[in-house]
């Protein structure tokens, strides 16, 4: 694998409660590993056998329904851990949204490397806290927040969470223009919402000068505490 000094995750990821001389022996059982929009690299229901970082771009976690219908149960950015060490079935799946470049590490390697590493250990357990805070919250979105109040807080994570080396300013501050990595459908899918109820917030947003969309996939926070606001 790629010499872990140059990766731009480096000092959010999981192994950033590394040494030196450990970050060397975790690159001996990793690899980097490119994806395309629409590439999966986990899937539902299989023993886990993977975990990685995510480095760059994209992905999301799915589950299907009996039906067939597909549920997006969470999205994942850089710096972004995924798999489920230490044994387990998978019970989601992880989808590229966008290009995208993770480091990939066998499931069974990296359960034997963390448990010789207590610190890394106790990173991926922060993590999981992170993330069960973060799940309920998306909760509490899903649960009680309106349509609009929905869209505003979902605008205002992606401004957070996109990849900061293209999408935040030098100070680190969230970013006032991106790119969305989703189509209004699947907004529409992650948020609970019609796909008619996402196009309209969003034509309302600019109406009432909180964002300006340059196009159907680039959005520009124009009021960042008026969108603060109406995210409630």
């Amino acid at each position: 694998m790629s010499n872990c000094d140059t990766c731009v995750v480096r000092n959010r990821a999981i192994c950033s409660a590394l040494a030196p001389d450990e970050i060397s022996a975790l690159s001996t059982i990793g690899r980097r590993r490119n994806l395309v929009a629409g590439e999966s690299l986990i899937w539902e229901g299989e023993d886990s056998v993977l975990v990685a970082n995510v480095i760059e771009g994209v992905l999301k976690l799915s589950t299907g329904t009996e039906d067939g219908r597909e549920q997006i149960v969470g999205v994942v950015y850089p710096s972004d851990f995924i798999g489920r060490p230490f044994g387990g079935t998978t019970n989601h799946g992880v989808t590229a949204l966008t290009d995208a470049r993770v480091c990939v590490f066998s499931r069974v390697d990296f359960d034997g490397f963390a448990r010789q590493h207590p610190d890394l250990e106790h990173k991926l357990l922060q993590r999981t806290l992170g993330e069960l805070d973060r799940t309920r919250r998306w909760m509490l979105l899903l649960g009680r927040k309106s349509a609009s109040e929905k869209v505003a807080s979902f605008l205002l994570e992606l401004s957070e969470r996109l990849t900061p080396t293209t999408c935040q300013t030098a100070s680190g501050a969230p970013a006032q223009s991106f790119s969305l990595p989703f189509s209004r459908q699947q907004i529409a899918d992650v948020l609970g919402l019609t796909i008619e109820t996402v196009s309209r917030q969003f034509t309302r947003l600019k109406g009432d000068g909180l964002v300006e969309l340059p196009s159907r996939r680039e959005v520009v926070i124009v009021d960042r505490h008026a969108l603060m606001a109406e995210a409630g």
